[in-house]
């Protein structure tokens, strides 16, 4: 799942849980809502943590040490 999926399951479990007042026999449409939210911020929080440190390796750096005693 990627962020525009996360962003989007978000968005329609806020909807549902703020903005529709319907009831439906069976379930409840607040109840799916905040379980879309849910499952939206989880997957965005997971789509950040395996694909950030893939854009941060970049840079490498590479140090040397010169380790020939030093004369004054």
């Amino acid at each position: 799942m990627g962020i525009g999926v996360s962003i989007f399951l978000i968005a329609v479990g806020a909807i549902l849980t703020f903005a529709v007042d319907t009831a439906v026999n069976g379930f409840s449409i607040q109840t799916i809502g905040i379980i879309l939210m849910a499952v939206g911020a989880l997957g965005l929080i997971i789509t950040l943590l395996v694909f950030a440190p893939r854009r941060r390796a970049g840079v490498v750096t590479e140090r040397t040490y010169d380790e020939r005693p030093t004369t004054y």
